[in-house]
């Protein structure tokens, strides 16, 4: 049993690290208040996938206080903890949809494409409340809500479409490394 709680702690630890260097190669865009696309999210669906929603969770978690650590834009604590440790775990619910790797490979994809939509949805939410609560003045004459979503939707939808297609490509191209290990089979990789 302690064997098991060690490489759990030891993977969430090495994709959230993993999760941190993949933050911080950001492909900007048209976003001025700190908006970017990256592969950061990838480890914590990835971790989500291999052992699960706890594990998915507390790797979004972690993820999130290392972005708080390393680079953080914080206005209020309130926004802190929406946009960065809370946030984060949220995405890592897309471990309620973790595939087996016994489910064909379109059962796979299916499940995970939902999962990481649904943790992209969740993140995406607590970006907008964020927005609402924090920076309705950038809002101007739009109302908040519809400027909220779409300034942080704009990024998500992005950030989305990238996360699926590596989860997706990786799970194909080696799905005991993704899936074995929430069935206790540890497999070197």
């Amino acid at each position: 049993m302690k064997t098991n709680n060690i490489s759990l702690l030891t993977e969430i630890a090495i994709m959230s690290a993993l999760s941190l260097i993949l933050g911080l190669i950001k492909f900007a865009g048209p976003w001025p208040q700190g908006g970017s696309v990256s592969l950061e999210m990838v480890p914590i669906f990835l971790m989500a996938f291999r052992r699960g929603l706890k594990a998915g969770v507390l790797t979004g978690l972690a993820v999130g206080l290392l972005q708080l650590l390393v680079n953080p834009y914080v206005i209020h604590p309130a926004q802190m903890i929406l946009d960065y440790p809370l946030a984060f775990a949220l995405a890592g619910v897309a471990g309620a949809f973790a595939p087996s790797i016994s489910q064909s490979a379109s059962k796979r994809t299916f499940l995970m494409v939902t999962g990481i939509f649904v943790g992209c949805l969740l993140r995406t939410i607590s970006h907008v409340f964020s927005g609402v609560i924090f920076f309705s003045d950038l809002a101007e004459e739009m109302n908040v809500w519809i400027y909220s979503f779409l300034y942080n939707g704009s990024f998500m939808v992005v950030i989305f479409a990238i996360t699926a297609l590596v989860v997706i490509l990786l799970t194909n191209t080696a799905p005991k490394l993704l899936h074995a290990a929430r069935n206790g089979h540890h497999q070197a990789a």
